[in-house]
């Protein structure tokens, strides 16, 4: 075990730093109390899984309405879009303060050619969107079949 000796620093040596101290700490506690409050929104976490019959397609939203989405599909572009604005009030005794905040993103994805774009479905739950998109019936695996020989 290895003890170290502390040296104990005169108070002037401590006043000199105390400034940078301060304003250190003042800083962070208005960083975070300032960057707490604003919604940092980028574009969402998308998981995509195939199956035989459909892709389904996972966009991690939380925080967000089932108003806030608009999806549209043009030429084979799936487009999945976001906006939510947000206002709040405060007042006090001598003070009034009023934040705007606002949130946006839009993600976009080729269709494959054997997705059916006209079935193609979506809903939210639990601040995840999902997309299912059926394949065509021509994209479907079929089944094996045995073929005489005549």
């Amino acid at each position: 075990m290895t003890l170290l000796k502390l040296k104990n620093e005169p108070a002037s040596r401590m006043m000199d730093r105390s400034p940078l101290m301060f304003n250190e700490l003042f800083n962070d506690f208005f960083d975070n109390v300032l960057n707490n409050n604003v919604q940092r929104f980028t574009s969402p976490a998308v998981n995509i899984t195939e199956t035989d019959d459909n892709f389904k397609l996972s966009l991690a939203a939380p925080g967000l309405a089932k108003e806030d989405f608009k999806i549209s599909i043009d030429n084979d572009l799936l487009s999945i879009s976001a906006e939510k604005k947000e206002e709040k009030n405060s007042s006090g005794e001598k003070f009034t303060r009023k934040e705007f905040s606002f949130s946006s993103f839009k993600r976009s994805f080729s269709l494959p050619e054997h997705v059916d774009a006209e079935k193609v479905t979506a809903g939210y739950e639990n601040g995840v969107m999902i997309l299912v998109l059926p394949k065509r019936e021509e994209a479907k695996p079929k089944p094996a079949r045995e073929i005489k020989i005549g």
